[in-house]
């Protein structure tokens, strides 16, 4: 048995060695050569799906600056991971399907809990109380007056500032001034606003706060000074060699007059209790605010608040026209021509739309909230001024999502008289509303998209999903043109691009590289947009070990 176990091995191993030595024939070639072929486009197909599906870091703009709008950031991958990629949650590997009310294209069916739930938070909670070295400033007869420049959030995050500023030079700040120039026009007064008695109590263990100079300074010469934007410590240290010569001084400029990066600790809490605590909104406003949540609630539970920054002076500032008629194009250019401190005239709106710089249209942001799995019958707030098209290309978004709501469809008309011609008050509201909602998405970068983030990432990190307009307009394109569909295709590759862009934990972000000198400073992501790790703590250990993107 054993041998012919032997004389069979011997005779297959013969057989083998024959025919590997046989020269193989020519269609034994085209088989090997199509076969590698095939294997080449498989691995090309792969790898262009990844440089597609890469996510591209949002950007950040300033109405202080075009430039700072048109600064592109690239993603910085959080902690010590070296390598980012895209992974679909477990509970997507198997999709169920349906066909939306009024669609012809299928689309995914996405579980409640992704659409809803918030990230996981790795025992992160707020932290804004002083350190044990912290000493408040002696409230000195000094004195700092402020006139607040921009649209509400804008005026918000500096006022914010100057209490920081106030502290570091160990001056009486006196109430601020808010900005009735800007294009709303808004004379709203700060006590309009905030509840000014509040402010000044929460703050009196850190800085001394009056609502007027004290009437023998009001004749007094004082500095006026244009702040330099983004500065550190040291330079508000030097700033306080002015109190030689003066007992007052003015800042004709509040927003963004300190770093995002490197204050000491106590500074950038003092800058969150000042905004989260101490600077709430008056009475009535944050009474009606309270109201409209409720009977939001009550409308079905959960909404998603939609930031729609599709609005006259926003389009003008960017100079984005895409899908606009000429006429519109050109009022917008006209505007923008006119409007002085808007720095940049001349602006190429395609390039603007490609860079990813313009805000998304209702359309797009109909198309977008349905490829992330929303179903048609989802309420949504519109949190917005006037919608530049109107009634016209609001119906745009209406196709998608019917149940739109609106500050002057949920609240009565008398409930709403007090608030009329004043844009920073009605503003307030959509503040509370949007901070308060399940789902927070805004479809630009503004002011109150980052400060409305921020807040939510204190408050536990709310779901903000945060579109990726440069990779969005490149499927978009793409659905115009007719090489991608609406349903199954596009809902997968909006899905897969938007994983890490939904409010979870991270740090904030540092300056854009290659950079250098000031201008690095504008290219930071905005402390108040992501106020971690200095207002936000926890288990750093935990953190690192746990999170998954």
């Amino acid at each position: 048995m054993v041998s012919k176990r032997g004389f069979s091995h011997t005779r297959n191993s013969s057989s083998i060695a024959k025919i590997l030595s046989r020269k193989p024939s020519p269609c034994t070639n085209l088989v090997y050569i199509s076969l590698l072929v095939a294997l080449s486009v498989f691995i090309f197909v792969l790898y262009y799906s990844d440089v597609i599906l890469e996510s591209d870091q949002k950007h950040f703009s300033s109405q202080e600056s075009l430039s700072d709008s048109l600064s592109q950031y690239q993603y910085q991958v959080p902690d010590s991971q070296s390598q980012y990629q895209y992974q679909v949650p477990d509970s997507q590997s198997q999709y169920q399907y349906q066909v939306p009310d009024s669609q012809s294209q299928f689309q995914y069916q996405v579980p409640d809990e992704q659409l809803w739930d918030v990230s996981k938070i790795y025992g992160l909670h707020p932290c804004v109380k002083p350190t044990s070295k912290y000493k408040a400033a002696q409230g000195s007869d000094h004195y700092i007056t402020v006139r607040c420049n921009g649209g509400l959030n804008q005026m918000r995050t500096g006022i914010s500032d100057m209490v920081a500023v106030a502290y570091i030079m160990n001056a009486t700040l006196v109430i601020p001034q808010l900005d009735k120039r800007s294009f709303w026009q808004d004379s709203s007064t700060f006590s309009d606003i905030f509840d000014d008695r509040h402010f000044i109590e929460t703050l009196q263990g850190d800085v001394r706060i009056v609502k007027q100079l004290p009437k023998e300074l009001d004749s007094a010469p004082r500095a006026r000074k244009h702040f330099t934007s983004w500065s550190g410590l040291g330079y508000y240290k030097d700033m306080m060699q002015l109190w030689d010569n003066y007992q007052v001084i003015h800042v004709a400029k509040s927003d963004s007059r300190l770093a995002n990066n490197g204050l000491p600790l106590d500074v950038q809490r003092l800058r969150c209790r000042a905004l989260y605590n101490a600077l709430h909104f008056s009475l009535p406003i944050e009474s009606l605010g309270k109201k409209l949540v409720e009977r939001l609630r009550s409308r079905g539970g959960r909404y998603i608040a939609l930031h729609l920054r599709y609005e006259k002076d926003m389009l003008s500032f960017t100079g984005c026209t895409y899908g606009l008629t000429d006429a519109e194009s050109e009022e917008l250019r006209i505007m923008r021509e006119k409007t002085n401190h808007w720095k940049v005239k001349d602006i190429n709106s395609t390039e603007q739309r490609i860079g990813g710089f313009c805000p998304l249209t209702p359309k797009e942001v109909g198309i977008f909230i349905q490829a992330l799995g929303y179903p048609p019958s989802t309420t949504i707030y519109v949190a917005a001024g006037e919608i530049y098209g109107g009634e016209a290309r609001l119906l745009e978004l209406k196709s998608y999502f019917p149940n739109l709501v609106f500050k002057d469809t949920l609240a009565t008309e008398e409930e709403l008289k007090a608030f009329l011609n004043h844009a920073s008050q009605t503003a307030a509201l959509d503040y509370i509303i949007s901070r308060e909602s399940d789902v927070f998405i805004p479809s630009y970068s503004g002011n109150m998209a980052r400060v409305v983030e921020g807040h939510r990432r204190v408050l536990g990190h709310r779901k903000t999903i945060t579109p990726d307009r440069k990779g969005l307009v490149k499927l978009f394109d793409k659905l115009e043109s007719n090489r991608l569909s609406e349903g199954e295709p596009l809902s997968y590759l909006v899905q897969q691009m938007h994983v890490s862009r939904q409010g979870a934990p991270r740090k904030r972000r540092g300056p854009m590289p290659g950079v250098k000198g000031r201008a690095r400073f504008g290219t930071e992501e905005s402390f108040y947009e992501n106020p971690y790790p200095e207002c936000i703590c926890g288990s750093v250990r935990q953190f690192k070990s746990d999170i998954k993107l």
